[in-house]
C-alpha cells in the first residue's frame, strides 16, 4: 500500500512538464514508471498509468515544471 501511495504522490508532484496534454501525459508516464520500479514489474505498470493519468488531467497552471526535455 505504501508503494501505491508513493506512486500517487510522486506522480502528482512530478508530472508537470510541458503545457500540452500529450506532453504532460508522456512525462507523467515516464516519471511514474521510474518511481514504480520500487515495486517491481507491477509497480512500473501502475506507476506509468497513474503518472499518465495525472499528467493528462492536471492543469499546467497547477503543476508546471517547465518545458519537456525532448523539446529543449
Amino acid at each position: 500500500m505504501k508503494v501505491v501511495a508513493s506512486i500517487f504522490l510522486a506522480a502528482s508532484l512530478l508530472c508537470g512538464c510541458g503545457t500540452a496534454a500529450g506532453d504532460r501525459g508522456l512525462s507523467g508516464a515516464g516519471i511514474g514508471a521510474g518511481i514504480g520500479l520500487i515495486g517491481g514489474p507491477p509497480g512500473v505498470v501502475v506507476g506509468g498509468l497513474v503518472g499518465a493519468g495525472v499528467g493528462l488531467v492536471s492543469s499546467p497552471r497547477a503543476i508546471d515544471l517547465g518545458q519537456p526535455i525532448w523539446k529543449r
